[in-house]
């Protein structure tokens, strides 16, 4: 029974009422949660460190270019330094005391056609997304062993729907899934091991891409940083452990679709791409010049 209207304060959730209820009521309590944040100082990455500090976890992140103003203690490191990550983990983890959640969240992304060569762009997005993941994991695992914690590793709708002209992004996140895949089946015995899947979401990221002439407008919608925030400390908090999370019910479907219905979706995105072609969106992009020249040769 209603006692009245309510008033705009009472009608707003909090963010972290709605994690509440997207849990279901499920959640493991954050508080005194160690956490480890890959590329901490990155728009997930930051958010997410907020979120779990306002939580009550104590998180420490590893990036590349850490800063001032991060919303928790960030080390400096280059993941794809094979030394610098074993002694920057061990570093996170002496601050933390151990660690019960591990979230891969460092990622790369710009313009890389699978027609060609693939070169230091595929080979830096390959050794950041992928092996970076990797690196990082295995330094954390004996800790995680210890602590029956988790991971979650933030993959990407292209590593079920991959998009024209970057491949090596969606190459890089597909294997990244892959070896969560191996993974689970080493240590899932002791360790959680779920893979998030964001579609896209306006950052950084997407910067090269852009200045490159391919911009993902009219070729993906964009989703909220929320979800994606949302979605990952599900998958890190929630009780049960959950394989596979996507962060959006568009981004479930079109991953339903292009898992079980693969030829469907490559039309769908091949019609995207014939349009975008049409419109003279890649005009001057040097990536996408096979592209339009092989559409305009079509009768």
């Amino acid at each position: 029974m209603s006692t009245g209207p309510r008033t705009a304060a009472t009608a707003r959730i909090t963010p972290g009422a709605a994690l509440a209820a997207l849990l279901g009521g499920g959640r493991r309590d954050a508080r005194g949660l160690r956490v480890l944040v890959t590329g901490a100082s990155g728009t997930f990455g930051r958010a997410l460190s907020a979120r779990l500090t306002g939580l009550g976890a104590h998180v420490v992140g590893l990036d590349l270019a850490p800063r001032p103003d991060d919303p928790a203690e960030v080390l400096s490191c280059d993941l794809t330094d094979d030394t610098a990550v074993p002694e920057a983990v061990a570093a996170a983890l002496a601050r933390l005391g151990g660690l019960d959640l591990l979230i891969n969240n460092a990622g790369t992304g710009g313009p890389a056609p699978a027609e060609l060569p693939p070169g230091d762009e595929a080979r830096r997005q390959l050794d950041i997304n992928l092996l970076g993941a990797w690196r990082v994991t295995a330094a954390c695992v004996g800790a995680l062993v210890a602590s029956r914690g988790r991971v979650v590793m933030v993959s990407s709708r292209m590593a079920v729907l991959q998009l024209p002209l970057a491949a090596a992004y969606g190459a890089s996140k597909r294997a990244l899934v892959a070896y969560a895949d191996a993974l689970r089946l080493e240590i899932g015995t002791h360790v959680g091991v779920s893979c998030v899947y964001p579609s896209a979401v306006r950052s950084p990221i997407h910067d090269s891409t852009a200045a490159a002439g391919l911009s993902l407008e009219g070729m993906s919608s964009y989703e909220p940083l929320e979800g994606v925030v949302d979605a990952v400390l599900k998958a890190g908090l929630g009780r049960r452990v959950r394989r596979d999370l996507a962060t959006t019910r568009r981004g479930a479907a079109e991953i339903f679709l292009a898992r079980h219905l693969p030829s469907l979706t490559d039309r769908i995105v091949a019609r995207t791409l014939a349009g975008r072609v049409r419109s003279g969106a890649f005009e001057g992009a040097e990536p996408a010049a096979g592209v339009v020249r092989r559409h305009g040769d079509r009768p």
